[in-house]
């Protein structure tokens, strides 16, 4: 059982335990900060080893290459990466930490570093939560002085491995439309840097780590795993010595960033979440799901709705006749949630005009959308809506009055891409007239949905007014988006929001502090989803992956794969329903209503990545009830040259000691014969399979 208290002091320093894991720091002979323990939980307090002490070697090395320092500041003479890069009014450019006290509060320490010179103040704050096997990290600068301090790097963590032996990282990588590729790779002497600079998260790679000796799978070996919960600009540096000191920092992108803390302020990093598996990547995926399901998301563990969304079938050119046809044929189908994409409000009748202004277009809308929603409700179905609400088309009324507004440099040309610019959220005039809108929207309309978009990147990253101080519109442009998301949360609860930015271009614990999913690539294509899917489940659960059923794959793959592949998260559907036979539309019901069957477990159970999407042709993922009653098991094959013999699906999760039945096969059999001897499925080219797991007894 895990200590009483997770946080305990001793001689040696502070241990943070959780239900399985502890993280040890604590001072050295010379009074260093330094990391002691990231791993298995030990017996006793005693057992943790003492922070490592200076050695002498050579005059061309400082002690952060061999000391494993818990937050380095740029300073004298160590030259690995530091956390923390500050310079001071009399531009001195280094910060020298000394440790002042220690505070402990529950599931919190606080240690307190104060420079040794100037009026700086840094607060590491570390929470453990325990029964997730997780710890958090995150950092407070505070200016103590009278002078002004200018911020250059300010990471939120240092995580360091154990030392020596050849480690492997694994990241996630990719491009719009093509997302969440698993990289695993060695780390070498050096830095690995991974980052956005983009303003957003990005599809390019993720704000996610996992570190391993090269042996370790998904269900074996010690994994170290780190995420950053941040929406923006963001850096990754992988760092291994020529001591073979192997450390991960990670935190806001310095990269084009300042921060000036004015006499008496105050700078608090986003957080990173830290976990420890002696049991594979699957363990601590799972660790980090029920985490964010339990104390992230707004609206925790409430069902996601079926929904509709009929971009696909009527792309810009939306009224009320369209919709209302589309939402009687979805909800023949047993759809809960009808969801009108781009193409509703003023101006809007390609990509080039209308984004700005958040009213219904007069000529499609002639009487508002009240009258669609109202049928829609009739239908039995919730009401949602698309807006792209940090974007504006120069042909707008919003940027015909406002275009300052516009995030630009002055002397340069705008960059337009998809026809549009982003305003500047770091603005707060810019945040009150967005919040004021879609207050409206919302306040007006029975609205429960919200799909919130981004469809493009930052240039010509300019905010004249800020002078000097131009290089905060990364960071105030992030906490901009959260103040308006906050807001209109606050305002309605009730309101789920989808975080989508061409895809998966902004998938962080950040944003899912105020959106319930994430829309995780345009690429709805199934057998591109699969992989993508697989990817994303590393970091996020099941119920925050919105996954439509659409024609994309049509007709090599069948409606049954593309919905399968789609009932592996929160269920959608974006097909053209017109085009669909009546056929089609009847086994598309039939689908839906046995998502709804398995809902609950596909979304709030856990999840096993049994064989890898991205790496094979026939792949397997399975979903367990947190009793071990009910299950489900999904199998997929996309092309494999005949003659191929499939290999068997090994379940995981299962009682040892209980009986299961599953799907399509008449014998009974143990937790552990399905576990250890498994089950074979034969599937041909573009064929899916879908199996329930049921407990029906117990071995005695």
């Amino acid at each position: 059982m895990p200590n009483p208290t997770p946080i305990c002091q001793n001689d040696h320093g502070w241990v943070i335990e959780t239900r399985t894991t502890a993280y040890a720091l604590g001072m050295n002979s010379a009074g260093m900060l330094a990391h002691r323990y990231w791993g298995a939980r030990l017996p006793r307090l005693e057992d943790y080893p003492p922070a490592p002490t200076p050695i002498e070697w050579a005059s061309f090395n400082g002690a952060a290459s061999i000391i494993p320092l818990e937050y380095p500041g740029y300073a004298g003479t160590d030259y690995t990466e530091p956390c923390l890069k500050v310079a001071f009014a009399d531009h001195v450019r280094d910060v020298v930490l000394r440790f002042d006290r220690a505070d402990i509060e529950g599931d919190m320490l606080t240690l307190t570093l104060k420079d040794a010179h100037y009026p700086l103040t840094v607060q590491l704050h570390y929470q453990t939560h325990v029964e997730y096997d997780l710890i958090a990290r995150w950092v407070t600068v505070i200016n103590a002085g009278d002078a002004p301090i200018r911020l250059e790097r300010v990471a939120s963590a240092q995580w360091h491995v154990p030392f020596g032996g050849d480690y492997q990282l694994t990241h996630l990588s990719g491009k719009w439309y093509d997302e969440m590729h698993l990289r695993r790779e060695p780390l070498l002497p050096g830095v690995k840097v991974i980052e956005s600079r983009r303003i957003t998260t990005s599809h390019q790679h993720s704000p996610f780590f996992a570190i391993d000796r090269g042996h370790a799978d998904e269900t074996t070996g010690e994994v170290w795993l780190g995420v950053l919960a941040w929406s923006g600009n963001w850096k990754l540096m992988a760092e291994v010595t020529e001591f073979a000191s192997t450390r991960v920092s990670i935190g806001i992108n310095d990269w084009d960033f300042e921060w000036t803390l004015k006499a008496g302020e105050r700078f608090t990093t986003p957080y990173s979440l830290g976990a420890y598996s002696a049991a594979g990547y699957g363990n601590a995926s799972r660790a980090l799901h029920d985490f964010i399901r339990d104390t992230v998301l707004p609206h925790g563990r409430t069902p996601h709705k079926v929904l509709y969304n009929s971009w696909e079938a009527t792309f810009f050119a939306v009224d009320e006749p369209s919709q209302i046809r589309l939402a009687e044929l979805a909800a023949e189908m047993g759809v809960e949630l009808f969801v009108m994409d781009d193409g509703w409000f003023r101006g809007r009748s390609l990509d080039n005009a209308g984004l700005g202004d958040w009213t219904p277009d007069p000529v499609k809308f002639p009487n508002g959308l009240n009258p669609l929603i109202a049928r829609v409700n009739a239908l039995g179905m919730d009401f949602g809506l698309w807006i792209e609400p940090e974007m504006v088309n120069p042909d707008s009324d919003l940027y015909r009055a406002h275009p300052d507004w516009a995030i630009h440099f002055p002397t340069r040309q705008h960059t337009q891409m998809r026809s549009q610019l982003i305003l500047n959220l770091g603005r707060e005039d810019v945040q009150d007239n967005l919040i004021a809108q879609i207050d409206w929207l919302l306040t007006h309309h029975n609205i429960t949905f919200i799909k919130w978009d981004m469809n493009r990147n930052v240039s010509e990253p300019g905010w004249a007014e800020l002078g000097e101080h131009q290089r905060e519109l990364w960071v105030r442009y992030v906490q901009g988006v959260y103040r308006v998301w906050g807001t209109l949360r606050e305002r309605h609860p009730q309101v789920i929001w989808q975080s989508c930015s061409g895809g998966g271009g902004r998938a962080d614990l950040g944003i899912l502090r105020f959106a319930d999913q994430v829309w995780i690539s345009d690429n709805t294509e199934p057998t591109a989803r699969l992989g993508i899917q697989e990817g994303y489940s590393m970091v996020f659960p099941a119920n925050t992956m919105e996954a439509w059923v659409t024609d994309s794959g049509a007709p090599y793959v069948p409606l049954s794969f593309r919905f399968h592949v789609s009932m592996c998260g929160s269920l959608g559907v974006g097909g053209h329903l017109l085009h669909w036979t009546p056929e089609q539309r009847a086994e598309a019901a039939e689908h839906v209503a046995r998502y709804k069957a398995i809902r609950e477990i596909v979304q709030f159970g856990d999840q096993y990545r049994l064989i890898s999407a991205q790496a094979n042709a026939f792949s397997a993922v399975q979903y367990m009830s947190k009793d071990k009653t009910e299950g489900v098991l999904f199998a997929f094959r996309t092309h494999l040259p005949t003659p191929a013999i499939l290999p068997p699906i090994t379940l995981q999760g299962l009682d040892p000691e209980a009986i299961y039945e599953i799907e399509g096969f008449e014998q009974p059999r143990s937790g552990a014969a399905w576990m250890h001897a498994g089950l074979r499925i034969e599937l041909h080219d573009y064929q899916s399979a879908l199996r329930s797991i049921r407990r029906v007894g117990t071995n005695s």
